[in-house]
């Protein structure tokens, strides 16, 4: 049960900060190390839809885990 808790805490915590950031448009999140592929690759409102997404998809996990 606490691995479960956890793991929702994480998805939840996650997901939120990466919806939050592409909603928003954070300058300091996009122009990390880490979001430079995939601003290269989709540009500005490409990168925001993917992490928009994988922050929906994170949520869902953490909803899922914790009505399991």
């Amino acid at each position: 049960m606490d691995n479960n808790i956890i793991g929702v805490i994480i998805a939840f915590g996650v997901g939120l900060f990466s919806l939050i950031a592409s909603i928003l448009d954070w300058n300091f999140f996009f122009e990390s190390r880490k979001a430079e592929f995939l601003l290269k690759t989709f540009g500005r409102k490409g990168a925001r839809l993917f992490y928009g997404l994988l922050g929906c998809f994170l949520i869902f996990m953490g909803y899922k885990i914790l009505t399991k």
